[in-house]
């Protein structure tokens, strides 16, 4: 990276609609219909989550890019056909690319993120498997979140920096089997997501396991470390997940305040 450019440092939260940040957040009568109307005035950017589970109408894109304001963009999440079913995804993906083209033509598409599970282990096939991905979501930029710490190994990082696929470094509890929470890059934008460290309820299938306030150290740790690899990036994402009773949000916040943007 040039010396003379900056990094943009870009934070928000992964989802904004959740009735239990009224009071929190959102004012307490707010409609979940006005709640991005809200959500932009506080910050530069949001992981759209629900696409993980379904495949929008380009409507719903387009209607969600309409409320945001120039400079604001979106991090959608693909599909759990591509990321956990991983077979006869053909039709699922040219349905997801289509729903993305309403954010792509605003020009507020930051990319996708491919949040693969536990399950998904190194191997030549998963290898070769992400070069699959990278087809699917072209022209797009891909992003991908490995649980498992198999994938720490150097010839990951050497296949994701010669594909152009992003590397998601994550904050997690510290379990064996997971990956420990290092700062990695692999293009010229990092990736960020802070799920908590919530060990006790982390193989829960609730919304519990995100049940997690970070302290302002632990929030320094991440400061420090963005710090040491900006010169490396033009762009920086960080994305609160530990959305349980609107802590996300409120930490979030507070980042953006240490990050002084």
């Amino acid at each position: 990276m040039d010396s003379s450019q900056t990094t943009t440092v870009r934070v928000g939260t992964s989802g904004f609609s959740f009735a239990d940040w009224r009071g929190v957040f959102y004012p307490q009568q707010i409609d979940r219909g006005k709640m991005l109307d809200f959500y932009v005035q506080h910050f530069p950017t949001v992981e759209i989550n629900s696409t993980y589970y379904r495949t929008p109408h380009p409507a719903v894109m387009y209607n969600l890019a309409k409320k945001a304001p120039r400079g604001f963009d979106f991090m959608v999440k693909a599909p759990q056909t591509l990321t956990h079913v991983r077979a006869e995804i053909g039709k699922e993906m040219a349905a997801f690319r289509e729903s993305l083209r309403p954010i792509a033509d605003y020009g507020m598409l930051a990319g996708v993120l491919a949040q693969f599970p536990y399950s998904f282990r190194c191997s030549q096939h998963g290898l070769d498997y992400l070069s699959i991905c990278r087809e699917e979501v072209q022209p797009h930029p891909l992003f991908v979140e490995f649980r498992h710490i198999s994938w720490d190994r150097e010839p990951v990082g050497e296949l994701l920096q010669s594909q152009q696929i992003g590397y998601v470094s994550v904050d997690e509890p510290p379990i064996f089997g997971l990956l420990k929470p290092d700062l990695k890059v692999t293009t010229d934008t990092g990736y960020i997501r802070l799920h908590g460290r919530n060990a006790a309820d982390w193989w829960s299938r609730g919304g519990e396991r995100y049940n997690y306030n970070y302290s302002p150290a632990e929030l320094e740790e991440w400061r420090m470390k963005i710090e040491k690899i900006k010169a490396r990036v033009r762009r920086m994402y960080v994305f609160f997940n530990n959305c349980y009773d609107g802590q996300a949000v409120v930490n979030a916040l507070d980042f953006m305040k240490k990050l002084d943007v």
